[in-house]
């Protein structure tokens, strides 16, 4: 199911190329609940038609979602978050960054408040235990999780080695740290109802390598995002930047 899941020749065995996938630091939100499996390899597929132009192109959607497909309420456009540690303006910076991501192409927007308790989305670092059952793992393993609406939680393991400033796009840099808004921008697609995709590249990916830059959405964690809140009206294509606002 693991090799399936993540498009690996299925063997059934822990061969070398498994192994190699399984040791690579990931998110830990379960691929696996009870045996079955919460992701698949594009085996759902949508037809498109051009009409008088030949045959039905098939493409395949490898985006998930949590089982019932949980999402905020239809009503909610302006959700709240807050922090439950004392963090840095520039930590909180990068949270604000990563929200923004997904704004962008969907009609939400994300405002900070000193309130924990009531915030919408609280947002924490944490060691080991923690009181949620996924406790973390030190340094190297689960790099963070984060619970599906409307639950709201995002929490990072303190004590991974945390990049703050990145270069504003995808790519590679200090091959021993984790880039913090590669993974917050990964846990904020769960917090919005996303589950991992299969695509390697895309955000919503559970894996990502040490010292690897990624926060910008693919157009598979773009088309999935849009299935469950429809798109920003500012939105101009999968690749493309909105026209600016003065919100996220």
């Amino acid at each position: 199911m693991y090799q399936r899941n993540f498009q690996l020749k299925v063997t059934g065995e822990l061969d070398e190329p498994t192994l190699k996938h399984v040791v690579v630091p990931r998110c830990s939100v379960a691929d696996v609940v009870n045996g079955k499996s919460n992701m698949h390899s594009g085996r759902r597929t949508y037809e498109v038609s051009f009409a008088g132009r030949g045959p039905r192109f098939h493409a395949v959607k490898h985006y998930m979602f949590f089982p019932g497909r949980p999402r905020w309420p239809e009503g909610r456009r302006d959700l709240t978050y807050a922090f439950g540690n004392a963090l840095s303006d520039e930590v909180k910076s990068v949270f604000s960054s990563a929200l923004v991501r997904w704004a962008e192409v969907i009609p939400l927007t994300f405002r900070q408040v000193e309130t924990f308790s009531t915030a919408d989305i609280t947002i924490g670092f944490y060691s080991g235990e923690h009181g949620d059952g996924s406790p973390f793992d030190g340094r190297g393993g689960v790099l963070a999780h984060a619970f599906p609406p409307t639950n709201g939680r995002c929490h990072f393991d303190r004590d991974e080695n945390w990049i703050i400033s990145g270069n504003g796009g995808n790519g590679r840099f200090e091959p021993s740290a984790h880039d913090l808004e590669s993974v917050a921008v990964h846990e904020i697609g769960h917090l919005l109802g996303l589950h991992h995709s299969t695509v390697e590249g895309s955000i919503m990916n559970p894996r990502i390598a040490a010292g690897t830059r990624k926060v910008i959405l693919t157009r598979d964690d773009v088309e999935g995002v849009q299935y469950l809140y429809g798109a920003n009206p500012n939105f101009i294509g999968s690749t493309s930047r909105p026209r600016p606002s003065t919100q996220h």
